[in-house]
């Protein structure tokens, strides 16, 4: 008996708690997903709100085709006088669940915009998933897919993985990881690209 209240004073159940939590956040994309959501919502994680000296050799977007899940081609060349906010995500990746309800705010912030392009690529190029996962939340983001090869170095192997394009279609921020996009300083960088 007076091994179990060794066991569990205060301390020890606070070390047990932390275990716990921890083993959670490891095993449940689920779960560490609603933490980085909680922690994107204290600031702690900001999108660029200012336009940063892109790399030389890709200051600008080079010619991306896609596929929207209805079968339309997008071709990036073509959206020339268009802020285009590109976002790699994928259905399994808990830094991109955790931000999308943020692109999906965006989505529909700019949604009647036609000098902005919100563009959401599933990396795994699964439009079963990528749409079921979009209805489930009952997000109103379109869905695009893959159908030329991106250049080397364009984007690193992480997801989510944003890129910010002004309308001449200079590449004007990269973002690595999850980002607030509802975020109001957010959205005053993406007006003056489009008043640019």
């Amino acid at each position: 008996m007076n091994r179990l209240k060794i066991l569990l004073n205060r301390k020890n159940a606070v070390n047990i708690i932390l275990i716990v939590f921890a083993a959670v956040l490891i095993i449940s994309p689920k779960a560490k997903a609603l933490v980085i959501k909680a922690m994107l919502k204290t600031g702690l994680m900001p999108p660029p709100t200012e336009s940063i000296a892109a790399d030389k050799s890709l200051s600008t977007l080079p010619e991306i085709v896609l596929k929207s899940s209805d079968g339309k081609i997008l071709e990036t060349s073509r959206q020339r006088g268009k802020v285009l906010i590109i976002n790699f995500w994928a259905t399994w990746c808990p830094p991109c669940i955790a931000e999308m309800g943020s692109i999906n705010e965006m989505y529909l912030h700019y949604k009647t915009n036609p000098k902005v392009l919100i563009i959401p690529v599933d990396v795994d190029s699964d439009f079963k998933k990528s749409l079921a996962f979009m209805k489930n939340r009952q997000y109103s983001l379109p869905v695009y897919q893959l159908t030329s090869n991106l250049p080397p170095g364009f984007i690193s192997d992480a997801i989510p993985n944003t890129i910010i394009v002004n309308k001449n279609g200079a590449i004007k921020a990269k973002h690595e990881g999850a980002a607030d996009y509802a975020d109001k300083a957010f959205y005053n960088y993406i007006d003056r690209l489009i008043a640019e």
